[in-house]
């Protein structure tokens, strides 16, 4: 799968990734950063809608043709109705497993089973695509210090330059860049959210929704070590 193809929560996931640790990210609770870039992409595709702050399927056939998306699809449509701020934490994990799942297919992680004591059976995720996502994370800090102009930004560029702005990825200001900040645009990604949103005044609300729930989540839960 080329980069460019990656699904939002695809790329934010590998964007949290922290290639110096196993397995270790640079957000507290990179399940909630995964679900958001799921909503997110779900409503620019149009295919979850706003109707008075409640996260709404526009058809019941209709598929986002990615295992990820869809999954949420149907999970949305299969659960009472719930505003975006609920669905960037309820049943977050199920997102960020199916993402796991799909980047090991694709090449970008790989799979290794161990037992813990010797008894209890764990996977531990390993990334195979170093460069990748190196290129993936310069391609986000390019648009967050603003060496593109936000008109010249896709949307679904500036989305994930907003969502990773507002938990303040450690990834993306690796060694000493973290003390000076990450650029303007990282700790007031306003104008990137506006971006993001462009299509529509209901799309630009969503956005904003689940930024604020995105948000709320990590500021409840501790730092992730060494980020």
């Amino acid at each position: 799968m080329p980069n460019g193809s990656l699904s939002l929560p695809a790329r934010l996931y590998l964007l949290a990734w922290d290639i110096t640790r196993p397995e270790a990210t640079g957000a507290a609770q990179p399940h909630h950063l995964v679900r958001a870039g799921a909503l997110v992409e779900l409503a620019q595709r149009g295919l979850l809608t706003d109707d008075d702050g409640i996260a709404t399927p526009v058809d019941l056939d209709a598929s986002a043709g990615d295992a990820v998306l869809d999954g949420l699809l149907e999970l949305v449509r299969e659960s009472r109705p719930h505003g975006w701020r609920t669905w960037v934490t309820l049943r977050a994990r199920v997102t960020l497993e199916a993402v796991r799942e799909q980047l090991t297919a694709d090449g970008y992680l790989r799979a290794e089973k161990h037992r813990v004591l010797g008894i209890f059976p764990t996977v531990e995720y390993v990334l195979d695509r170093e460069s990748a996502v190196e290129a993936l994370r310069e391609e986000t800090r390019q648009v967050l210090q603003g060496a593109l102009p936000v008109g010249e930004v896709s949307e679904r560029d500036a989305a994930v330059a907003a969502l990773a702005g507002t938990v303040h990825l450690c990834t993306l200001a690796p060694g000493t860049d973290r003390a000076s900040g990450y650029g303007q645009r990282l700790d007031a990604p306003a104008a990137l959210t506006d971006r993001a949103g462009a299509a529509t005044d209901a799309l630009g609300k969503v956005v904003r929704e689940v930024r604020a729930a995105l948000a709320a989540a990590q500021a409840s839960e501790p730092a992730p070590a060494g980020g």
